[in-house]
């Protein structure tokens, strides 16, 4: 157990509704668990930030996530790619890992559910070298993938394989139409497979994986794609599982991490009580795991399945009635019977 520094963006819209409900599960946590000690650092950035201050990512923010332990944040609106996708590439977080499972009393289309989207996180269209030719009517994308970020990519994808009971990760590209870039994504993800010879590995073209994840998700382990399929390719895997509220999110890289659900920051319920925390709760869940305090992850995690379990404190999106704040008390209950039990 230790002591840790957290930096927190609460975000726009529905963002500072989660991020509070989670840092009030995080608070009960700590207090249930002896020796973990957990501090707040809360730092601007997003549309609100951009609007009061004319930056969506003020130099302070980054400062403080550089000296934080762990970055914990809501969902920005508009300004995304000027945050998060700048920070992806600013401060290397090269992984972006997304669970998706299957909780009891989530309504979902399979139930089963058990895998992990590893989404290479700082190279392909999103380095966003665009261009206009024509006088404006032909507008081009360059499509970067490197060597380096296929193979780091790659080892991450089977280095969480070989932690997980199945040990299989499906290597989604589309390289029958996009033979350089995807070819290469290909070719260097099956020389890493190599290194993991008690991991079995496959390939998929990304539309049919789409279909799959449909039609039989439970075949899935872990995912390994570039930037832009594993951004879609998520929302489709937060459908099956249930809803977007659900889904959590990491950004990784080798020094420093940053935590958030994949969901946007839904302005259209934001200020009304019903968003769902639960990505946001699991991210954090997410975060706790990176900073080695697994029995507070573990902790966590069983809570929130406990309180899911429960039809009384479903919110809106998951076909309920409850608040933010009822499913928040939810959690916040079932941490402390956990730990007196």
């Amino acid at each position: 157990m230790g002591s840790y520094k957290v930096a927190v963006i609460r975000g726009d819209g529905i963002g500072p509704e989660v991020v509070d409900a989670t840092i009030e599960v995080l608070e009960a946590v700590q207090d249930a668990v002896k020796g973990l000690s957990l501090s707040f650092d809360f730092v601007e950035a997003g549309d609100g930030c951009l609007r009061t201050r004319g930056i969506a990512l003020p130099q302070e923010t980054v400062d403080a996530i550089l000296k934080a332990h762990a970055t914990l944040k809501g969902p920005v609106g508009e300004s995304a790619a000027d945050v998060i996708v700048k920070l992806r590439i600013m401060l290397d977080l090269y992984a972006n890992i997304r669970p998706f499972k299957s909780y009891p009393g989530v309504p979902c289309l399979r139930q089963g559910v058990d895998f992990v989207i590893v989404r290479e996180n700082t190279e392909d269209l999103y380095k966003r070298y665009e261009f206009s030719l024509d006088e404006g009517n032909t507008a081009v994308a360059l499509r970067v993938i490197t060597r380096k970020c296929c193979e780091r990519i790659a080892r991450k994808a089977f280095e969480l394989a070989s932690r997980r009971p199945r040990r299989l990760v499906t290597i989604v590209h589309k390289s029958n139409v996009m033979s350089l870039t995807c070819g290469l994504f290909a070719k260097v993800c099956k020389e890493v497979a190599k290194e993991y010879p008690g991991v079995s590995y496959e390939e998929m073209y990304v539309d049919a994986c789409a279909y799959n994840l449909v039609v039989k998700p439970e075949r899935f382990d872990v995912i390994v794609t570039t930037n832009m399929f594993g951004d879609i390719l998520s929302d489709e895997a937060a459908a099956v599982t249930g809803s977007l509220g659900i889904a959590p999110g990491a950004n990784i890289g080798d020094k420093y991490a940053i935590f958030e659900p994949i969901h946007g920051a839904a302005p259209d319920i934001a200020g009304k009580g019903i968003a769902n925390p639960c990505a946001t709760i699991l991210s954090a869940k997410m975060m706790l795991e990176w900073l080695g305090e697994f029995g507070a992850a573990d902790l966590l995690e069983r809570a929130l399945i406990k309180s899911l379990s429960d039809k009384k404190n479903l919110t809106p999106d998951l076909g309920g009635k409850a608040t933010t704040k009822d499913f928040t008390r939810a959690v916040k209950e079932a941490v402390m019977e956990a730990c007196q039990n």
